[in-house]
């Protein structure tokens, strides 16, 4: 099979999947049910999001400082990926946060 109809038939499949979602109502929302494991949600995807973020980030580090260790005159390159690479995870940290803030009713 084609590697482009393929990708093609997920993304359709994905967007007919997504199609229900938006036909709520607008007083449906799912903070609005009055529900205390609303305040939860929040409070689960921020903890979640910040415990494998940081784990990414010690991983990354820890590989950096051994590669630097093997090699310690390709400390520049080393250096300049470890960092984009953690302000790359962090930034997922504050999509979380900014996502968790949206889920408070």
């Amino acid at each position: 099979m084609n590697r482009r109809f393929v990708v093609l038939a997920v993304m359709l499949v994905a967007l007919v999947a997504a199609a229900p979602a938006m036909a709520q109502e607008h007083g449906e929302a799912a903070g609005d049910s009055g529900s205390p494991w609303g305040l939860f949600a929040p409070a689960i995807a921020i903890g979640l999001a910040a415990a494998f973020g940081s784990l990414g980030q010690g991983k990354g580090l820890a590989a950096a400082v051994e590669a630097i260790g093997r090699n310690p005159g390709a400390v520049g390159p080393i250096r300049i990926t470890m960092i984009i690479g953690l302000a790359l995870i962090e930034s997922l940290v504050i999509y979380a946060l900014i996502i968790a803030f949206m889920l408070l009713p």
